[in-house]
């Protein structure tokens, strides 16, 4: 099986490397790249996916993710 990573982006979208199957809350499924970035501001017009919304909207995040560090 391959490894799917998720990397926080500062202030910006979600990045996904590997295979994954995205369904959406009716239960259907995504057809998706093997890398791909999913929305975080909000205000993409191509939701989930991100559209580069973020930089003209002045999205900053404030969370972190909170819980144990696995190496």
């Amino acid at each position: 099986m391959q490894d799917v990573s998720i990397k926080v982006r500062e202030n910006g979208p979600y990045l996904v490397n590997g295979t994954v199957t995205l369904i959406d809350a009716d239960g259907n499924p995504y057809h998706v790249e093997q890398n791909f970035v999913l929305c975080r501001c909000g205000e993409s017009k191509t939701k989930p996916f991100c559209d580069g919304s973020h930089r003209e909207n002045g999205f900053t995040a404030t969370e972190r993710a909170v819980g144990t560090l696995q190496e």
